[in-house]
């Protein structure tokens, strides 16, 4: 920032700061400086880019690897100040489909995967295991490891890979840079011209890309959005909006009383417990399916830290779990096994790690109370592992299936061994020209203008908890129905309304709706459609069109010649 416009934006009384110094001498100082001062201008050319992507997501990181590549300029801003999104954040058992789905894995994507094997063919990163011995774990599964790729990981060596990749293509990268959502977003004539953070940085660019899980860029840029989940007659569904009869898994077993004190309505709901659905099966709603930490375990005592009380813990908070473990519960959260003995500790069953009900304001929250809801996922977190291992209540069996699991303490070494990220599994959607909807996914509609392929179920994860007619306690929301063939991702998906925004893609909340999102919103999906936004940016740049106007066909081709799959 130039002198003057640090005296300007202090509105600093100059002859107050310098006494005995006159006015026209002021004055004459400060010309003298405007000229003299070429690194402030040069500072304002060096934050100009062809291509600015906020969020280092895995979609982020792969986006800015993808424009580089192909000749744009680039700067990637991160909030966080590690990359690489819930991929470096626990989720290392990756979502990948059944044993053939993984063949619509390409490009950059897949190179990731390679990488990943590589890291684990050296020696020194075998600590707590032989690899022989965890391949054998992985056996004929999907996830069984080949000679060139590997599915799951540990977290830091997800981070390592990122950060090679960044290094290696020399990708400016700012960490720290939160996004000014009230007045940091510049447009003239439909098209963002830059954007500020609120430590005051500007980036100027020509086209720009929202790759985080909460659409901040995009909103605030005026794209039309949504959350919560549409009613089935919006787009003519079948299993989106309110849906208490597909509650057939992952759900509580039947008969648990719902109260503070059981059988008592009087004495109130247990935390999280809503009084009813909300409203018929098919309608919609603004709630949002559930969070949670993707915690890293191990069983291993050299590098174990065992889950304290949590400071503030009640035990209301965490009675449904003694009473779910009452009526037979024995798994409260899942044990993927990652390399050297560590876990993916994902959701598992009706009460678990998914702190139900409680980020319905998430997507629109500013940053002070979404660090207030981490915290409050995180407390969760930690008084579900305690409590099923230490309340007397829960019967011995299970405390015994759980006891010896604890932190690792060589994964988030500088957040207290937490995930870096909460996994936000669905927060704001676009809604432009185009939606994703249920038909698409299923087959009974064609996909325009495929990018990517997406192969997962269609899989929501719950919404809410509420009291029966019967008067007992159930979870509603999950939703997990299969998906055949694979299907592709149109680009219409990630460019907004063409009235509203001609310069911005959105690979992670592209436009969809509830219960195709719920498919799309893999991991390896939002890279690949990371590396096709970047692609189409640097496309964008070169051509100087509109992102809604490059030629699909010369995009197809270089994805097609970048080694990504369009087509099962």
């Amino acid at each position: 920032m130039a002198y003057r416009e640090i005296l300007l934006k202090r509105k600093v009384n100059t002859q107050s700061q310098i006494p005995g110094m006159k006015k026209n001498s002021i004055r004459n100082i400060l010309f003298f400086l405007l000229f003299i001062n070429h690194p402030a201008q040069a500072q304002s050319v060096d934050n100009s880019y062809d291509v600015v992507i906020y969020g280092a997501t895995s979609a982020g990181v792969i986006a800015a690897v993808a424009a580089k590549q192909n000749g744009a300029s680039v700067m990637l801003l991160s909030p966080e100040k590690h990359v690489g999104g819930l991929t470096t954040s626990g989720l290392g058992w990756t979502d990948i489909g059944n044993q053939d789905r993984h063949k619509t894995i390409g490009g950059l994507t897949l190179d990731f995967f390679h990488r990943i094997r590589n890291h684990y063919q050296n020696a020194y990163t075998w600590k707590e295991e032989a690899f022989a011995d965890y391949q054998e774990k992985a056996g004929n599964s999907i996830y069984k490891i080949t000679d060139s790729m590997m599915w799951t990981f540990e977290p830091h060596a997800a981070e390592k890979v990122f950060n090679d990749l960044i290094t290696e293509n020399k990708i400016p990268l700012k960490t720290d840079q939160w996004l000014d959502r009230k007045h940091g977003v510049k447009k003239i004539n439909g098209n963002i011209v830059s954007i500020t953070m609120l430590n005051g940085n500007t980036y100027r660019g020509k086209v720009f890309i929202d790759a985080t899980y909460e659409g901040d860029l995009m909103a605030a840029a005026g794209v039309s959005y949504t959350t919560g989940r549409e009613a089935n007659s919006q787009y003519d569904e079948t299993i989106n909006g309110i849906e208490t009869a597909l509650a057939t898994k992952n759900n509580l077993p039947r008969g648990i009383d719902p109260y503070v004190q059981k059988g008592d309505p009087s004495s109130g709901l247990l935390p999280g417990i809503r009084r009813d659905a909300g409203g018929k099966d098919g309608e919609g709603d603004k709630k949002i399916q559930a969070y949670c930490y993707r915690v890293c375990l191990t069983d291993v005592p050299a590098n174990r830290i065992m889950v304290a009380k949590p400071a503030n813990y009640q035990k209301r908070d965490f009675e449904l779990i003694v009473r779910a473990a009452q009526k037979g519960v024995q798994t409260f959260w899942k044990l993927s096994p990652l390399p050297n003995r560590k876990t993916d500790s994902n959701n598992d069953g009706g009460v678990s790690t998914d702190y139900i009900g409680m980020d319905y304001s998430y997507p629109e929250a500013s940053y002070a109370l979404r660090r207030k809801m981490d915290e409050e996922h995180a407390y969760w977190t930690k008084g579900l592992i305690w409590t099923v291992q230490h309340d007397p209540g829960i019967p011995a069996e299970v405390r015994k299936k759980y006891a010896s699991w604890g932190l690792h303490k060589d994964e988030f070494k500088d957040n207290g061994h937490m995930p870096y990220k909460l996994y936000v599994r669905e927060a704001r959607r676009m809604v432009s020209d185009f939606v994703m909807s249920e038909n698409y996914l299923k087959g009974d509609k064609a996909v325009p203008e495929s990018i990517a392929m997406g192969n997962y179920n269609m899989d929501s994860h719950n919404v809410q908890r509420y009291v029966t007619p019967d008067g007992d306690v159930q979870d509603e929301g999950d939703v997990e129905i299969g998906v055949k063939p694979p299907y592709g991702i149109s680009y219409r998906a990630i460019v907004p309304k063409r009235n509203e925004c001609s310069n911005l893609l959105v690979p992670v909340c592209l436009s969809a709706s509830h219960v195709a999102y719920g498919s799309i919103r893999m991991e390896p999906v939002f890279m690949m459609l990371g590396q096709s936004s970047g692609i189409a940016a640097a496309f964008a740049v070169r051509q100087k069109k509109k992102v809604q106007d490059i030629s699909y066909a010369e995009l197809q081709k270089k994805l097609v010649n970048s080694g990504m799959v369009l087509r099962f």
